[in-house]
This record gives structure tokens, C-alpha cells and sequence, in this order.
């Protein structure tokens, strides 16, 4: 701590750090989060996505086909 006042660094502080919020979910995508859809690229179906499954994880019930993110 420079000079002993409790400041610190610049952008280090309680005041001036990063990560202030704000963000729009993971990779910035508007449908990542736990909601949103799961989609399948062969048939074209989609489902609720399940908070803590991926999409990659979880087959088609129409198809069997991998889903992806929607």
C-alpha cells in the first residue's frame, strides 16, 4: 500500500477493481444461462434446457441426434 492510506494500486481498490457486473451471461450470448433452448441441428426440434446439463450432453427425444445450445 503506497503511503500507508489504504488505497493501493490504481484498479485495485474496493472502488476502482474490475469485474463490476453487468454481463449478459455466459459468452455473451442473450439464451446462455439456466433457461433458454436446446436444439437439434438434425430434426430441428427444441427442448427446455436443464440448469446444469449441457446441451452436448443431452440426445434428441424425437431423433437421438446430440442437441446444441439455441
Amino acid at each position: 500500500m503506497p503511503g500507508g492510506n489504504g488505497t493501493g494500486p490504481t484498479g485495485q481498490g474496493p472502488i476502482g477493481g474490475r469485474g463490476q457486473g453487468g454481463g449478459q451471461g455466459r459468452g455473451g450470448r442473450p439464451g446462455a444461462g439456466p433457461g433458454g433452448l436446446c436444439l437439434c441441428p438434425a430434426c430441428k426440434l427444441s427442448v427446455e434446457h436443464k440448469a446444469g446439463t449441457p446441451c452436448a450432453e443431452m440426445k434428441c427425444p424425437k431423433c437421438g441426434g446430440i442437441l446444441v445450445r439455441g
